[in-house]
């Protein structure tokens, strides 16, 4: 008994989390699709600067304002939210985790039909 006593118990070490090695065309996918979506806000603030200084066919200047500025917005969501989805796709995959989804999509798809519904309104109207 008293060797059972005298011995001592040691709990078993639990490893740290380690992050794990990725195959590197998985971080390189993640970085294109990131990049593309950068590419996409790029091509909207281009948008939004463009209807502000060339279109002169709205009613008013106001609606040509509020087109380029909603452009010009939509192109700063997109360009922060593909930062957010690039980290948490990257924190994912490093972590054998599924993707998360994401709205960015649908924001700017919805987004992108509301301006031109309001821009085909002002054309018409001019």
């Amino acid at each position: 008994m008293d060797s059972v006593c005298d011995a001592q118990v040691e709990s078993p070490e639990v490893p740290e989390p380690e992050e794990r090695l990725v195959d590197y065309r998985f971080t390189l996918a993640a970085e294109r699709t990131f990049l593309a979506w950068i590419r996409t806000s790029l091509a909207l603030l281009a948008g939004g600067v463009a209807v502000h200084e060339l279109v002169r066919t709205f009613a008013t200047p106001l609606v040509r304002t509020v087109v380029a500025t909603a452009v010009i917005g939509l192109a700063a969501v997109v360009a922060a939210g593909a930062y957010v989805r690039w980290q948490s796709v990257d924190d994912a995959i490093r972590s054998d985790r599924a993707l998360p989804d994401s709205d960015l999509m649908v924001v700017l798809a919805a987004v992108i039909a509301t301006i031109c519904v309001v821009a085909g309104v002002a054309v018409a109207i001019a």
